[in-house]
């Protein structure tokens, strides 16, 4: 049994966590060097009944000094982002502080464990990254969105396979003369991303080696179609087994690249008939099959750990990933179901969660634009939120870089809105920073993979939302957005005491305290 009391001398209470992450009760404690909080802790009927089976024990304990929280802030219109604020201190009793909003925040409450905030490094965006920008002004761009030190620390890659609507071009990984066909893959190769996609894949997997990356295909090679395109029409049920592997080397070619993938899909937006740019309607009574009898088999026999996510398309059809993840045979290889934004109600994702608890959901999919009414900063922050509280282990928006001409894309979103513009017509070349990447900053500067959603209170969509997190390292982070029409104060309690707070409207914050 290893560790340290950071509480030595003090009067109070202290709170210890075991690795397992289950929190014990308190411990009074005084300041008796004969009895410091270590050996009550290892005398008590709790730490006997519930660490002690456990190899370690991880001591993330509280002092019974006041907690030092430090802030961040970003304004609606971006005029202040991710300002430091004046430190804060926990200091009165909860009992004794008056206050309309009590966002009590509760980390003995334990919900799922996070893989990260992130986005898609598409064709279009690694082209301008790699065509347009400046060595320097791409590398910078690079660091600030994917290094957590000196940027946000983006935690999660969505990775087409082939080309996607924010392409410059269609492609697939085979493609071969219309009415030819290559069942055994003899043409397959992902020379074209090697281009400008891989090394930006890379290049972040260097910046943050804590990303995890998904692979998602938008169509089969036009081949395997029930029409000769990418565009529209549906995968053949004779061609399934040659899509199978088309996805498993897939796999196999992006982790000899350098580029581990850890989950995949097998088919964006399944739902989406697409017209003008590469996608496929796929049932579930297909994407079953394809992933239980082909592609599962397929991924075991190679060796790869990757796992397949169901579905990967809107929140208004949560009965096509329970029809997957309840088939047999699908259901072992399947770590879970991968949602959007673009239609139905998040609360789609508790349907979900209540009937397979035991898998996961990932928010794979959401892109502002145009059409959008609110400030982005908002959008993407009440996305975080609400996604995270209901069940999210990541939230993925869609678009990396494009310009300021919606582009590059190849059909498809003509009005999607990046993370990183860059305006081409100027010279040189100017790179600006939207609200979505402000919105995901809060988050994933702060909350590392392996996080704990914990416990906290959120006051609906007209007033304060939170959502609250523990790092591994016992850190906890609390997300808040101001939703009502004025600048609000509110109070922050946890473990019984509060601090005073208040966020101007339309404001997003982020609170951390506990070990650095």
């Amino acid at each position: 049994m290893k560790g340290e009391c950071r509480a030595r001398r003090c009067v109070g209470w202290v709170r210890f966590t075991c690795r397992s992450g289950f929190p014990l009760p308190r411990i009074s404690v005084r300041s008796d060097p004969a009895r410091p909080p270590l050996r009550i802790l290892e005398d008590s009927l709790a730490f006997r009944t519930l660490c002690a089976p456990l190899p370690l024990l991880l001591y993330a304990a509280m002092p019974c000094v006041a907690q030092t929280v430090r802030s961040y802030q970003t304004s609606a219109d971006l005029a202040h982002t991710m300002e430091a604020q004046p430190a804060l201190n926990f200091g009165a009793s909860t009992a004794e502080v008056s206050a309309g909003h009590m966002v009590a925040v509760d980390e003995t409450q334990r919900f799922q464990t996070m893989d990260g905030f992130g986005e898609s490094i598409t064709d279009g965006a690694a082209w301008l990254l790699e065509e347009k920008l400046t060595p320097a002004q791409r590398d910078a761009v690079m660091t600030r969105v994917f290094d957590r030190q000196r940027g946000i620390g983006l935690s999660f890659l969505r990775q087409p396979i082939g080309s996607s609507d924010l392409s410059r071009d269609e492609s697939s990984y085979d493609d071969v003369p219309a009415g030819q066909q290559d069942p055994d893959l003899k043409h397959f190769s992902i020379a074209h991303d090697e281009a400008d996609i891989l090394p930006a894949v890379r290049q972040a997997l260097e910046l943050n080696p804590s990303i995890t990356v998904m692979a998602t295909p938008w169509s089969p090679p036009a081949w395997m179609k029930t029409k000769p395109t990418m565009d529209g029409g549906q995968l053949r049920d004779d061609a399934m087994g040659a899509y199978a592997a088309y996805l498993t080397r897939s796999v196999q070619a992006f982790q000899a690249a350098g580029v581990p993938v850890k989950y995949m899909t097998v088919q964006n937006e399944p739902l989406n008939e697409t017209h003008d740019y590469p996608g496929t309607l796929m049932q579930a009574s297909q994407a079953k099959v394809l992933i239980g009898s082909y592609l599962g088999p397929d991924l075991q026999r190679a060796g790869l750990a990757t796992k397949v996510l169901a579905y990967d398309h809107n929140w208004d059809h949560p009965e096509y990933p329970i029809e997957v993840l309840g088939d047999a045979k699908a259901a072992p290889f399947t770590a879970g179901s991968a949602t959007h934004c673009y239609g139905g109600d998040v609360s789609a994702q508790n349907a979900i969660h209540d009937r397979f608890p035991d898998k996961g959901i990932w928010m794979t999919e959401c892109s502002g634009g145009t059409w959008d009414k609110e400030p982005a900063l908002v959008k993407t922050a009440r996305l975080l939120i609400e996604s995270s509280r209901d069940w999210a282990k990541a939230v993925v928006l869609w678009g990396l870089v494009l310009d300021t001409e919606h582009g590059p894309h190849s059909g498809g979103c003509g009005t999607c809105r990046p993370l990183v513009e860059v305006d081409v017509k100027q010279s040189p070349v100017v790179v600006s920073y939207t609200g979505d990447f402000y919105g995901l900053g809060h988050a994933s500067k702060f909350v590392h993979p392996a996080a704990t959603r914990i416990a906290s209170s959120s006051f609906g969509i007209h007033g304060l939302q939170t959502v609250a997190f523990q790092n591994i390292d016992g850190t906890v982070v609390l997300l808040v957005l101001n939703n009502e029409p004025a600048a609000t104060e509110f109070v922050i309690g946890w473990h019984g005491r509060a601090l005073k707070a208040s966020l101007a409207p339309g404001s997003l914050a982020t609170y951390t305290w506990g070990a650095h």
